[in-house]
């Protein structure tokens, strides 16, 4: 799902980074629900979302980042900065998590805003304060909005199988990960909620199937090769997908012919992840929507271009500081759902809240880069 080219290029992937900030940027709107802007995301235009991009390039980016160690190095420290990283994401949970639930607390103490505390599945610590206590730390209680990083560090811990299994035996890996999907949803199988019924919004035995093809991606295009070959026809098929996709989801009565057809094949006797959208376990017309989305837009030579030209530098910005951006935006958001909960307002007031959030993220990731460049200048040798 890359477009490499058959040699690396030098230095960051400028559409890495861009398209992470963007998929960031459609994050942080989408978690501020009842906006005007929300009806310009992604998710307006197709079956998939940013959740998807997301996931898809952390793998990516861990292909590109942890690949080569398992190659030219010994295997437990390859290992042991993979799953640094793990550990690092799960505290960053944790911490946004108590951060959330103060906002939260907050909003109802000091402006009687009770019925935030109805919301996110922030009900059931105060229902069941001792299993929640419980729960948050084991991620088995997660709040909404604060699901994607359990997902993200559980995919790292498998991260090192992969990519072994990967740099051996590529096309054998990703079939196996097919396999999981499939098993995943044909059993149910999913980690389990508690102290609440369920399981995880973002069932990490699904959702795997997108983080494995962007970690193969990855690794190929660290070797400076394609995981997934170039070609016309695969490119006309999954641009004459997005096509229909559109049309279906702007078009009711088109919208309607398609979901009956769907529905015919699932009383023939598929199931369910064929023939719906469930995204918890990634239904099969999201997860085709979203790599016909990867594979199209990462055809696309002008892309590297746009990329790389001052007018993405935001955008690139917010991709090279992903985990802080995210953690910072989820905060925020949660944090403008409060202001929304007590404040009436229309467009004027969605543009001064997104557009101060958006500024100040794009402001704490030039912040962050310009910090590590001027450390890496003052840790070189001089002469």
């Amino acid at each position: 799902m890359d477009a490499s080219v058959t040699a690396p290029r030098p230095g960051r992937d400028a559409r890495l980074d861009m398209f992470r900030g963007l998929a960031l940027v459609m994050i942080f709107i989408n978690h501020v629900p009842g906006t005007f802007y929300e009806n310009l995301t992604s998710r307006n235009f197709g079956f998939s979302d940013a959740a998807e991009a997301f996931v898809f390039m952390s793998g990516l980016a861990a292909g590109l980042a942890y690949s080569g160690r398992f190659v030219s190095g010994p295997l437990w420290p390859a290992i042991a900065k993979v799953w640094a990283r793990a550990r690092q994401l799960y505290f960053v949970h944790l911490s946004i998590t108590m951060i959330a639930l103060a906002i939260f607390a907050g909003a109802a103490w000091w402006f009687g805003l009770d019925e935030v505390l109805e919301k996110n599945n922030i009900a059931p610590i105060f229902g069941f304060p001792l299993q929640a206590m419980i729960g948050l730390p084991l991620l088995t209680h997660q709040l909404g909005y604060l699901n994607i990083l359990p997902l993200y560090m559980t995919l790292l811990l498998a991260t090192p199988l992969v990519i072994a299994s990967g740099l051996r035996w590529p096309v054998q890996t990703m079939l196996g990960s097919i396999l999981v999907w499939a098993l995943a949803g044909q059993f149910r199988l999913n980690l389990p909620n508690f102290p609440t019924q369920g399981g995880w919004f973002f069932n990490p035995f699904s959702w795997q199937i997108l983080f494995v093809m962007g970690l193969l991606s990855g690794m190929a295009m660290k070797q400076g090769r394609r995981f997934v070959p170039k070609s016309p026809v695969l490119f006309g098929l999954a641009a004459a997908f997005l096509l229909l996709v559109l049309l279906w989801v702007k078009i009711p009565p088109l919208g309607d012919i398609g979901r009956q057809g769907l529905g015919l094949l699932s009383k023939l006797g598929l199931p369910f992840y064929v023939t719906w959208f469930d995204k918890t376990f990634l239904a099969l017309p999201r997860l085709l929507h979203a790599l016909a989305l990867f594979y199209v837009v990462a055809s696309l030579g002008v892309m590297h271009g746009i990329a790389e030209s001052r007018l993405m530098t935001p955008l690139r910005l917010m991709g090279r500081q992903g985990l802080a951006v995210f953690a910072v935006g989820t905060v925020l958001s949660l944090l403008l759902q409060a202001v929304k909960t007590g404040v009436e307002g229309g467009l004027l007031l969605d543009t001064l809240l997104l557009g101060g959030g958006l500024l100040l993220l794009t402001g704490l990731a030039y912040v962050l880069t310009r910090t590590q460049e001027m450390t890496r200048a003052a840790s070189r040798p001089a002469g």
